[in-house]
């Protein structure tokens, strides 16, 4: 197999070293760079992620930075995967760093939550209008994608070819990744997923069954597509991998961090206990509150989300929710509003 330019993952928790490592499969050349000050040394001398991915094996060329200006500097590509709220932090320390060529792409998943922007609006702010940028987004857990399961996500770019490179260099005979140009829909997919998550996690840990799941999840999918509407996506794109796909697997499994933190606070657990416990961050916890802000903003009715949020953030009650879900007023149920 003849070896292709490398990449630079940026962020070696769970999903950037899973990234990572799948890059670097085949003979591909990687390089992956992590945050904390022993990570580099600890990562190249264990030749895995023993804290947030152990068992999986580093391939060989698979390389470790210690050094953030070098790993910008040295590769085309970087692929930022960090936690949402570090996202505009990482874009501005690559951003004097930046020369013509390069192009960013990002696993990150949520709103930005002082200003209710998606990452591809943080991105484009930071970084100015020249280079290229794409999302990674799907339905994914790293250690399936660490131990290389079979696995399917979307790369979304501004420019097709980025995406369809994305998808070139990254896939192989069990990860396969779709393209899409559809931004704004992959993003707002993989931010709302996870504070449908908690709501799903939550009626589960109550003991209400199976018909409360999927009722939520299909209402929640709903939702979703109600706001990507609103900021300009595709219908189609909830349809897929990023949207109904990711929602379904963040809802249904208890490997998904905001499933587990649902789970938790049905039995009456503390929220920052519980993050604390899982030991990454819980995306779906600051999603819920960027998420009630832009819904206010844009002016779209997401009610399970601001009752997540309620749960969260003002004291609401789990069966108080619920008993406000099943006594709204009744009304059709394909009442999306249809895009231009």
């Amino acid at each position: 197999m003849s070896r292709r330019p490398d990449i630079a993952v940026l962020g070696a928790g769970s999903w950037g070293t899973a990234l990572a490592i799948q890059l670097a499969r085949g003979d591909r050349p990687a390089t992956l760079w992590g945050r904390a000050e022993d990570e580099p040394e600890r990562l190249a001398a264990e030749r895995e992620n023993a804290r947030y991915l152990p068992g999986a094996a580093f391939p060989p060329a698979l390389a470790i930075e210690p050094d953030f200006e070098r790993a910008v500097t040295a590769h085309r590509d970087l692929l930022i995967a960090v936690p949402s709220h570090a996202f505009r932090v990482v874009c501005e320390q690559i951003a004097p760093l930046l020369r013509a060529g390069q192009r960013i792409a990002w696993a990150t998943k949520g709103f930005e939550q002082r200003s209710g922007l998606l990452p591809h609006q943080v991105a484009r702010q930071v970084l100015g209008e020249a280079p290229p940028l794409a999302v990674l987004s799907g339905p994914t857990f790293a250690r399936e994608v660490g131990m290389g399961l079979p696995t399917a996500i979307t790369a979304a770019a501004t420019e097709p070819g980025f995406a369809a490179d994305l998808a070139q260099r990254i896939s192989d005979e069990r990860f396969r990744v779709y393209t899409s140009r559809d931004l704004t829909g992959v993003e707002v997919g993989g931010a709302v997923k996870n504070v449908l998550a908690i709501a799903t996690g939550m009626s589960d840990g109550i003991g209400y069954g199976a018909n409360t799941r999927i009722a939520l999840i299909s209402r929640g999918l709903v939702e979703m597509t109600r706001l990507g509407i609103a900021l300009g996506a595709r219908l189609q794109t909830f349809m897929g991998l990023s949207g109904m796909g990711d929602l379904v697997l963040t809802c249904t499994d208890d490997q998904s961090r905001n499933r587990r933190m649902g789970l938790a606070l049905a039995k009456g657990r503390d929220v920052d206990e519980v993050a604390r416990e899982i030991g990454q961050v819980v995306e779906g916890v600051y999603a819920a509150k960027a998420v009630h802000q832009v819904a206010a903003r844009e002016g779209v009715e997401m009610p399970i989300c601001e009752h997540v949020y309620g749960i969260l953030y003002e004291n609401q009650s789990v069966e108080d929710a619920v008993h406000s879900l099943m006594t709204r007023s009744l009304k059709a149920e394909a009442e999306l509003p249809l895009p231009d």
